[in-house]
């Protein structure tokens, strides 16, 4: 039963980690602008969540904050770090190095204000029960699935049944035919950011109900968003999704056959086979030259 538990849980985490690697994927795809930051964002929100929770705000409320503090973070940085550098044609190292800068600075900050060490929220959704013999389950791994594929169902059909939606699909192909149909591509990346950014707010409030936060998680998150990103094939939304899930399912069934401190490195033993034997990824396309 030992798998069987650790399989449920990976698929808790999993849907997790696909709505963060969903939502970087959707930023990279549209502007492909490395944003390195995808995971202060996910690190923000969380703690705007925990720090309403401990005020005694509603959990709505502070699901919501917890939105607004992530979608404002990545319009932030979509127009006060990145839009400046592009101006001035900056390269890939420059907004990466930038990113990577706020980063650590935003880490800091929360350590300093918010303290160092993990932090939880206690609700009785996090309370497991035993369903079968020796495997147990909390009302969040529902919670977690349910919003996942809501919101991932959502994002889809907002990217190909809306104007807005196709003409951000198409921002990456060709940002001056977009121009020319008098669309403006800095309004555009401003609504990837936002969208990309709203994406993860959700899994860092649930994560801050079960696993609990600390001010370095963020750099986990980014690594994952952007192994998700590989592995399920640049610029495809359902493959960084189905990465993601993947990802998190491997990382929790690691744990019946290595310890703890290498369960981590099981993803990025993924990651190197994916580049090694399929460098597109699961829904990408192979380049030929």
């Amino acid at each position: 039963m030992l798998f069987l538990q650790l399989l449920l849980q990976g698929i808790q985490t999993g849907a997790l980690y696909a709505l963060t690697a969903a939502g970087f994927a959707l930023i990279f795809g549209a502007t492909r602008i490395f944003h390195f930051a995808h995971g202060t964002s996910f690190t923000l929100a969380g703690y705007a969540f925990l720090f309403c929770w401990n005020a005694g705000i509603p959990w709505w409320a502070g699901a919501l904050a917890g939105i607004v503090a992530a979608t404002l973070f990545g319009l932030a940085m979509e127009r006060f770090v990145y839009r400046p550098i592009q101006r001035h044609e900056g390269s890939f190292f420059t907004v990466f190095v930038a990113a990577f800068g706020v980063a650590v600075v935003v880490q800091n900050l929360i350590g300093m204000f918010a303290g160092r060490g993990f932090a939880a929220v206690d609700t009785s959704l996090s309370r497991a029960t035993e369903v079968l013999p020796d495997v147990f389950l909390a009302p969040i791994f529902w919670i977690a699935i349910a919003v996942a594929v809501v919101l991932f169902a959502a994002l889809s059909a907002f990217l190909t049944r809306t104007h807005a939606g196709v003409a951000l699909r198409a921002l990456a192909q060709n940002p001056d035919l977009l121009r020319a149909y008098g669309l403006s591509s800095n309004r555009l990346s401003m609504l990837a950011f936002a969208l990309g950014s709203a994406m993860a707010a959700p899994a860092a409030v649930l994560t801050a109900m079960t696993t609990g936060l600390n001010e370095a998680i963020g750099h986990h998150v980014m690594l994952i968003s952007i192994a998700a990103t590989i592995v399920g094939g640049v610029g495809s939304l359902r493959g960084a999704a189905l990465a993601g899930l993947m990802l998190g399912v491997a990382e929790s069934v690691a744990l019946q056959f290595v310890d703890t401190q290498w369960a981590e490195a099981v993803s990025f033993l993924v990651l190197f086979a994916f580049i090694i034997f399929r460098p597109s990824g699961i829904f990408g396309v192979a380049q030929t030259r």
